[in-house]
């Protein structure tokens, strides 16, 4: 079955599991899954599961990231903070609905290979950050000191407060917490500067690892 329709068919799938966001379906539409896992597993690009990409990392599962996306009621206006570039694909998703995507990532190699495709891609509303993650943004260009959306592709032991701190007003943040490889995602918004915190559901990401040369 050709690329296109396999696209085609997980759009579907993910629409009959409960995304109901238009912008995300047709991002997942647009964006061309098998440009963003190894080689040796483009065949396998639009399962609904995570796949093996370079440094020992994986590509999520897109109805994990369709479900984060959703819960961010992103908007075409919005500079989103992604925090775990990893392949790309998250970040090209992103990209296809908002108005730039700020993208942080831990391993060089990973970045790199990332930007190389984005690149290709033709995105040029994506900025990028090899650091780490629990810091965000900072002492990066553009030099942005808050977002109107944050999403993080790992499992954070806690909410990191800096990130908390470079949420906008009337932002929301989606992150996964808990220990190991069991999370819950966790939804937190700020309005008149309080912030306020939700669980929803339970979630399997890789650590959010706090790189000590940042």
């Amino acid at each position: 079955m050709r690329f296109e329709d396999q696209r085609k068919n997980l759009v579907e799938e993910l629409q009959s599991n409960g995304i109901a966001d238009m912008a995300v379906l047709k991002a997942f539409a647009r964006i061309p899954r098998e440009d963003y896992v190894l080689p040796e597993y483009r065949d396998y690009a639009y399962r609904n599961k995570p796949l093996p990409i370079l440094a020992n990392q994986t590509i999520s599962q897109p109805q994990m990231i369709a479900l984060m996306m959703q819960v961010l009621e992103l908007k075409s206006t919005d500079i989103v903070l992604e925090i775990g570039t990893g392949s790309g694909y998250q970040t090209a998703l992103l990209a296809e609905i908002v108005k730039e995507v700020c993208s942080v990532e831990r391993l060089d190699t990973l970045s790199l290979s990332a930007q190389k495709v984005l690149r290709s891609a033709g995105f040029k509303n994506i900025f990028f950050r090899i650091g780490d993650g629990h810091t965000g943004w900072e002492k990066a260009y553009p030099p942005y000191k808050e977002f109107n959306k944050i999403i993080v592709s790992a499992g954070a032991a806690s909410i990191p407060q800096l990130l908390v701190s470079q949420l906008a007003e009337g932002g929301i943040m989606a992150i996964p917490v808990g220990e190991s490889s069991a999370q819950i995602l966790h939804v937190i918004t700020r309005e008149h500067g309080e912030v306020a915190i939700r669980q929803t559901v339970n979630c399997s990401f890789v650590p959010l690892v706090r790189d000590i040369r940042s």
